[in-house]
């Protein structure tokens, strides 16, 4: 499976950003994803995820209230809309997904397949 990510760039702190994961398998509808993210210095961390089956999701507490993971219209992709962005956001971006299990899985080691990154940069 490969994962293309797309949607970075340059906002101004308060604005908002639309980052997209397209799977190279129809079947990745049914997969478990999440967004991750690494800033400079920093070890990648979580940001939100997505079960398999019901689209529960799961955010990590610095997103609460200001991310939103979805699945797209075209159901081999999952959608990150970041609003209200702050320069603490400011990482590359990595969408994943896990080729089994129904739930939303928020540890970096148990995804199967990760994209290539996507930089997003807030200005103060």
């Amino acid at each position: 499976v490969q994962l293309q990510a797309s949607g970075g760039g340059l906002v101004q702190a308060g604005g908002s950003l639309r980052l997209s994961c397209e799977a190279s398998k129809r079947t990745a509808s049914s997969y478990p994803m999440g967004w991750f993210r690494q800033a400079p210095g920093k070890e990648r961390e979580f940001v939100a995820a997505i079960s398999g089956s019901d689209r529960t999701t799961y955010y990590a507490d610095s997103v609460k209230g200001r991310f939103t993971i979805s699945r797209g219209n075209a159901k081999n992709t999952v959608i990150l809309n970041m609003n209200s962005l702050k320069p603490e956001d400011t990482a590359v971006y990595y969408c994943a997904a896990r080729i089994s299990g129904r739930y939303y899985y928020i540890q970096a080691e148990s995804y199967d397949y990760w994209g290539q990154g996507t930089q997003v940069t807030v200005s103060s």
